[in-house]
């Protein structure tokens, strides 16, 4: 029995095309987009662009200076849990511009890491009730769940948001002691 090139090669690539044809289809209209637009319809939220892998979704927010930063983050966990599986949830929050905050930020970030670092979850808390009373103008409030600290400052209508992990994280390579 003889075969013949042409045709088991047209058929080994159509059979390709339609296999991760399939799959991409499936990837954006029952898993990517519906999600997508169910983030979208959250309160708070301005924008969101989604990017999902076998192991990781990753969103990124457009968000309104007055939204409940951690109230959003364990919707957006609860409503995906069904679509995203196990996959891992990363949030990149776009970056609303302010030189204020910014400063403000900085100035705060010492006594909210120490915080963080000593597992004393309270004083987070009142650095930030301390920057309320000294900054004029800002509002700043953190909320907390097993896994994050989330942080908000506001000033008029910008706001920063910031996400503190709870468990520390490796920065850099240090050398074994």
């Amino acid at each position: 029995m003889k075969l013949r090139v042409v045709p088991v090669v047209v058929s080994v690539v159509a059979s390709a095309v339609l296999l991760f044809g399939g799959w991409f289809a499936y990837q954006q209209w029952a898993v990517e987009n519906p999600f997508q637009h169910k983030v979208s319809q959250m309160e708070g939220v301005k924008g969101v662009q989604t990017s999902i892998t076998p192991n990781q979704v990753e969103l990124n927010l457009d968000l309104a200076p007055d939204t409940d930063f951690a109230g959003l983050v364990r919707q957006i966990e609860a409503d995906g849990k069904k679509l995203l599986g196990s996959r891992e949830l990363k949030l990149t929050i776009k970056d609303q511009k302010s030189e204020k905050l910014e400063q403000v930020w900085q100035g705060a970030l010492f006594p909210i890491a120490q915080a963080m670092e000593n597992k004393q979850y309270t004083e987070i808390t009142a650095a930030l009730e301390q920057l309320e009373s000294s900054e004029a103008g800002i509002s700043a409030k953190a909320d907390m769940d097993e896994k994050n600290v989330y942080i908000t400052l506001t000033d008029g209508q910008v706001s920063k948001f910031i996400i503190l992990p709870r468990t520390a994280q490796a920065i850099g390579v240090w050398p074994n002691a």
